[in-house]
Parts: C-alpha cells; structure tokens; sequence
C-alpha cells in the first residue's frame, strides 16, 4: 500500500474492508475520504458499491 501520508488507522481501515467486502483500495480509500472511520458505515457503503460492480 502507498504511503501517501495517510496514518496507519487509515491503513488498517483500507486493509479491513478491502479484505472483507472485495473493494479495491482506491474504492476503500475514496469511501474513507468520503465517510471517515466510522466502520458501519464504510461496510455500507462498500458492500453497496460491490453489489453495484456486480450488475
């Protein structure tokens, strides 16, 4: 994973829900961007956005 100074909470959050919900990291890190580190919603949202690549 890049560095671009992101903090390492970030880093675990990207890791976690790329790992659980099949997102890639760029998905992760805009949902992040976007959301904060709240992780209810980031599963949300992610498992959303999978569901979408899928139709």
């Amino acid at each position: 994973m890049a560095q671009d100074s992101r903090t390492p909470e970030v880093d675990e959050f990207v890791r976690r829900l790329v790992a659980k919900t099949g997102i890639t990291e760029a998905q992760a890190l805009e949902l992040v961007s976007l959301l904060g580190l709240n992780w209810a919603s980031l599963m949300r949202e992610a498992k959303a956005m999978k569901a979408a690549q899928r139709r």
